[in-house]
C-alpha cells in the first residue's frame, strides 16, 4: 500500500463529498486507501459516504474526538507506507498525490512533508510555519506582526515557490512517513483543536526527522470547514492549545508566559475595538464583542490537565 489518506469529518457533508471526489480523481495508479473518521456528525455525512463512496473505510465515533483523537482512530489502522492527513474542506488537484509519494521515496530522511496549498482564489496559502515562540506572541500582542520583518512565525516574506525545511506543516494537508510515525508515535490527544500538528512536528524533529515544505502542486484549502462553526470558542481553544504547547515543550514558566501574553492580547483587542466602536468604525462593535467574549472565557483556556503527558501510544 503506497498511501493511506485519513480524513476527519464533523458536520461538513457537502465539503466531504467534494473532497472525496477529488481524492478519487487524483489517485491515478497509486495503491491507496481512504479512511474517513466521523466525529459524531448529525448532518447525514455517514449516510452520504456509505451510499456514494463504498470504497471508503468509514469509522464512526460516538463522540467528537477532536482532530488528534479522530486522526489517531484511523492512523492505528492505516496500512500505507505514507499517510496523508487531509481536511474535509480541501480539493486535491492533478497528480499531487502521486508526485508526493515519488518525492517521499526520493527523500528518505523526511518524516513530514507539506505540498503547495492554495486559497480559493488561487493564491498560495501559508501552510507551513515556524514554532509559535514567546517572542512571536509578544510581537503579535504589540501589533508588530503586521509587518513582514516581524512575522517569522507565518514566514510571510517567503512565496513558497522553493523547497525549505520548516518547523511545522499544517494538518490540513500533511504527508507523514509511516516508519517515522512508528518511531515518534501518534498525535497527542491532549490537544483537542489547535497545536496537535505543531507538537507532532516538534516530536518528529526531536527524533531526527526532517520537516519539509516542497512546492508540489497542489491542494486547495477553503479554510471554512467545521472550524467556522466555533465563533469565539475557536480563539479560546487556540489559546488552550498554544499554552499546552509551551507547557509541554518549554515547561511551566514558558506555559505561564504564553498564557499571560495571549490574555493580554485578547484584552487589549477588546479594549481597542470597544473604543473604535465609539467613533462608529465599521465592524468595531462586532469585534469588540468577539474579543470580549474570548477574554471572559479565558479561564477555560488554561489546559485542564496538570500533567501534560502525551497520549500518543
Amino acid at each position: 500500500m503506497d498511501l493511506s489518506i485519513v480524513i476527519v469529518n464533523w458536520n461538513t457533508q457537502d465539503l466531504l463529498r467534494d473532497c472525496l471526489r477529488s481524492v478519487h480523481a487524483g489517485l491515478g495508479n497509486l495503491k491507496a486507501e481512504v479512511l474517513v473518521v466521523d466525529n459524531a456528525s448529525t448532518d447525514g455525512s455517514c449516510d452520504m459516504v456509505i451510499s456514494e463512496f463504498r470504497e471508503v473505510r468509514l469509522m464512526k465515533s460516538k463522540s467528537n474526538l477532536g482532530f488528534a483523537g479522530g486522526n489517531n482512530l484511523a492512523l492505528r489502522l492505516a496500512r500505507g507506507r505514507y499517510v496523508l492527513l487531509l481536511n474535509t474542506d480541501t480539493l486535491v488537484h492533478g497528480t499531487v498525490l502521486q508526485d508526493a509519494v515519488t518525492w517521499l521515496d526520493e527523500n528518505p530522511l523526511c518524516g513530514v512533508m507539506g505540498p503547495k496549498v492554495l486559497n480559493t482564489d488561487g493564491t498560495v496559502q501559508p501552510s507551513c510555519s515556524s514554532f509559535p515562540s514567546l517572542g512571536f506572541l509578544a510581537m503579535q500582542t504589540l501589533g508588530l506582526t503586521r509587518f513582514r520583518c516581524f512575522d517569522a512565525y507565518r514566514m510571510t516574506g517567503w512565496d513558497r515557490s522553493s523547497e525549505r525545511q520548516v518547523d511545522v506543516i499544517s494538518g490540513a494537508a500533511m504527508f507523514v512517513r509511516s516508519s517515522a510515525m512508528a518511531q515518534v508515535g501518534l498525535l497527542d490527544e491532549a490537544f483537542f483543536f489547535y497545536g496537535e500538528e505543531t507538537d507532532w512536528c516538534r516530536r518528529f524533529r526531536n527524533a531526527g526527522w526532517d520537516i519539509v515544505f516542497t512546492p508540489i502542486p497542489s491542494i486547495t484549502h477553503f479554510g471554512n470547514g467545521s472550524v467556522s462553526k466555533l465563533s469565539h470558542k475557536r480563539d479560546v481553544l487556540m489559546t488552550e492549545g498554544t499554552t499546552r504547547l509551551h507547557l509541554k515543550h518549554g515547561g511551566w514558566v514558558a506555559g505561564i508566559l504564553c498564557y499571560a501574553l495571549l490574555t493580554l492580547h485578547n484584552i487589549s483587542r477588546a479594549a481597542f475595538w470597544a473604543l473604535s466602536s465609539l467613533i462608529k468604525r465599521p465592524g468595531a462593535a462586532e469585534r469588540a464583542r468577539h474579543f470580549g467574549m474570548v477574554s471572559a472565557n479565558f479561564r477555560r483556556a488554561w489546559p485542564s490537565n496538570s500533567t501534560h503527558k502525551a497520549k500518543h501510544s
